[in-house]
């Protein structure tokens, strides 16, 4: 699963801002007794006490996410050395306090320069065998520039340590972020949990070996790219193979990787794609400014050549979707950029190895669209927390599918609420589902506004979840959403 972690990483708020780095000829040239400056090589987080951290020591998620403040804390009676750890308590989903935990530790100066070390390590254990959602280091809550976070780690009742490669340590030369967690109740099915966390340091163990990186989730993927589109290199990460001998695999920010397009070298008019550059949320993306032709972009870590490419074709200008008038009192939304957005954990994200579906957004002039591919379903959830729909009777959204709609092509829509266990599959999930047909609903290249009462929903208060499910199999390639939300009439 995959957690929004605060304002500075909200994917509804996505801003295309471009920044060129312009270097020119100085007036003078630097002296050879000039002497650059240098951060401190601290290695240690935690040990007994926080280890150059800011006073806050413990800085949360955003609570508007559903980010419980209240079960941080350090034990004096557990530890894995000296006398004190780490203790994390994991908030049931109905907990009134927020229903998971997550935040960051931040160096307390202007950086650490992290460049002769290859992994962040740390020890941990809990009160019960349960699986962790994210750790890692490089996130600081103002340009998260160098994120690297390793999803789903599993633990026991006994000490284990863990081991989080750096993809490329040579680009942490004043890096404040020093340690990341996220954790909820998704593998305990709802059941609140304790675990403790000891020892938090960076070494240089010697023996990380990179076995791949990748974008794309190491997929060739091939999309249509609008005139003015922003086209973000997403799913980016690398495989490593630790001392132990287990493999891992870290999701690691775009300012690790080299990204290059196969038409770079063209003349400028005969390109399709503009110079890489990196939005406010630290991503990475090149504009479309052809209209036609393709552009390939890879990507390379360090001397490695990146599994996985994109390749563009530019279609020319792009239909945006109709401006939706109604009153945003009236609206909660879950994807929309005329509309405050409520926190969302993944739009697509789970199912696998049966779900085939790919996702790929893009922007134009400011407004996001939902970009899916091979298509069979696909779920949008929105857990943390869950949305209480009581004041809402209908749901809205908005589809464009390119390309001729395969005859025999339907579509149902779900809307799952999680019951007051707030899990999804807890055993009091109640859904209702919406029939589209192929005729007449369904037509292709101009935008479908599709609503349907939300009447049949036994419960609406703990709402989490749309499903999109092609059900008869067809073979539709590509479509696009926007303006998803529910309202009242």
């Amino acid at each position: 699963m995959k957690h929004i972690f605060n304002r500075k990483l909200s994917f509804s708020s996505l801003i295309a801002m471009v920044f060129l780095l312009i270097f020119t000829n100085c007036e003078r040239e630097i002296s050879d007794e000039a002497v650059l400056a240098t951060y401190p090589k601290n290695a240690d987080v935690f040990t007994d006490n926080p280890v150059g951290l800011t006073d806050i020591f413990f800085e949360s998620f955003d609570p508007a996410t559903g980010a419980n403040t209240e079960g941080f804390g350090v034990d004096n009676d557990v530890a894995y050395a000296g006398r004190s750890s780490i203790r994390i308590d994991v908030p049931a989903p109905n907990d009134p306090n927020g229903g998971y935990i997550g935040g960051i530790f931040r160096d307390r100066g202007a950086g650490r320069d992290l460049t002769g070390y290859d992994a962040l390590t740390f020890w941990v254990k809990g009160s019960r065998t349960a699986t962790i959602g994210s750790f890692g280091f490089g996130v600081d809550f103002v340009q998260n520039k160098h994120s690297v976070l390793a999803d789903n780690i599993d633990i026991s009742t006994d000490w284990r340590k863990v081991i989080i490669p750096m993809p490329d340590p040579s680009k942490l030369t004043q890096e404040r972020g020093m340690f990341l967690f996220s954790a909820g109740t998704q593998s305990t099915g709802g059941a609140g949990f304790t675990f403790w966390i000891d020892e938090i340091r960076f070494e240089k163990l010697g023996n990380i070996r990179l076995v791949n990186p990748f974008i794309f989730n190491g997929e060739d993927r091939v999309v249509d790219g609008f005139l003015s589109s922003n086209q973000v290199m997403t799913e980016l990460g690398a495989l490593f193979n630790l001392p132990n001998g287990q493999n891992i695999s870290v999701n690691a920010a775009s300012a690790y990787f080299n990204f290059s397009s196969s038409d770079a070298n063209l003349p400028i008019g005969n390109r399709v794609l503009s110079a890489f550059a990196r939005n406010a949320q630290g991503q990475t993306f090149a504009t479309v400014i052809g209209a036609s032709g393709n552009a390939i972009v890879t990507a390379s870590l360090g001397n490695s050549f990146a599994q996985g490419s994109l390749t563009i074709n530019a279609v020319g200008n792009f239909a945006f979707a109709p401006t939706p008038t109604r009153p945003a009192s009236n609206v909660i939304s879950i994807f929309s950029n005329h509309y405050p957005n409520t926190p969302v954990d993944f739009f697509n994200g789970f199912w696998q190895p049966w779900q085939t579906t790919q996702s790929a957004h893009f922007t134009i002039a400011g407004d996001d669209i939902l970009r899916y591919t091979n298509f069979n379903f696909v779920g949008i959830q929105f857990g943390n927390p869950t949305l209480n729909l009581t004041t809402k009777n209908n749901i809205h959204f908005n589809m464009y599918i390119p390309g001729p709609v395969p005859p025999n092509f339907d579509f149902l829509v779900t809307i799952e609420d999680f019951g007051p266990d707030n899990v999804d599959g807890g055993g009091d999930d109640t859904r209702i589902q919406l029939f589209v047909p192929n005729s007449p609903s369904i037509v292709s290249n101009q935008w479908m506004t599709i609503q349907f009462s939300l009447a049949g929903l036994a419960n609406k208060n703990n709402v989490g979840l749309i499903i999109f499910e092609n059900i008869n199999g067809s073979s539709l390639s590509e479509f696009y959403l926007d303006n998803i939300y529910f309202y009242s009439n």
